[in-house]
């Protein structure tokens, strides 16, 4: 299995001549201001067979990119209630799925599983096994109580893909709180541990710091190397089209 990294929480995961993306992303919402990386074309990392969805919020759902360089017609996975509000968009074939669901795809299997939105919309975690490696995706989420569980239920896995930004936000609409939306370095590192991850690799980091608006927690890769030292765990901070073999 190779995974490849993608812009911002972006994968790539190739197995047996089954390629899928996961979060794929190319136009970064303006409200965050100007990325901090080049929002390469997806392209540029290789066709897919299907595409896997955490949530809607249009720094993980990208409808147009995925039309223009998967197609129109490719399968799209996301959670049921995003699924319902995603009308609209150039793509034919989006998929609901709700926790526990399983999807089939050529060599690949992927299982929707828990994970828990910042600020309350349907999310999901996506587990991805080619039935001799196994990885987990988990989108933006918060740290949240079933990682015991989904250890139980899926692990160990191969490699654990975790938000690490700990941003705060200030968006219309929402009283500010001063409370991270997505993982700290710290909650990354001791999910991955209670998760048996046999590696974490950040994802959900570097490209956008904006405040008020969108404020990154700082100091984020020696935090990373700190926490996951303290667990014993293996850390792999993968630059944007780097990719690692399990």
């Amino acid at each position: 299995m190779i995974v490849q990294k993608l812009p911002w929480a972006g994968i790539r995961i190739e197995s047996g001549g089954t390629a899928v993306a996961i979060d794929p992303l190319y136009h970064f919402p303006a409200k965050f201001g100007r990325p901090r990386e080049p929002m390469r074309p997806l392209s540029e990392f290789g066709p897919v067979d299907a595409v896997f969805v955490t949530h809607c919020h249009d720094d993980h759902f990208d409808p147009e990119a995925i039309a223009a360089f998967y197609g129109t017609g490719v399968p799209v996975h996301m959670p049921a209630g995003g699924a319902r509000s995603a009308g609209g968009t150039p793509l034919s074939d989006i998929r609901g799925a709700e926790n526990g669901d399983e999807i089939r795809i050529g060599t690949l299997k992927a299982t929707a599983t828990w994970a828990v939105d910042g600020v309350g919309d349907p999310q999901l975690s996506w587990i991805v096994t080619d039935g001799s490696r196994t990885v987990i995706h988990c989108g933006d989420t918060l740290w949240h109580g079933y990682w015991w569980k989904i250890a139980a239920e899926y692990g160990p896995f191969d490699a654990a893909l975790l938000p690490v930004n700990g941003a705060v936000v200030e968006l219309p609409g929402l009283a500010p709180s001063g409370q991270p939306i997505s993982m700290t370095p710290e909650q990354a590192a001791a999910a991955a541990k209670v998760l048996r991850a046999r590696r974490l690799v950040p994802i959900h980091w570097r490209t956008v710091h904006h405040p008020p608006v969108y404020r990154e927690t700082p100091g984020i890769e020696s935090r990373l190397k700190a926490a996951a030292g303290e667990h014993g765990l293996p850390l792999s901070v993968l630059q944007t089209g780097e990719a690692i073999r399990l």
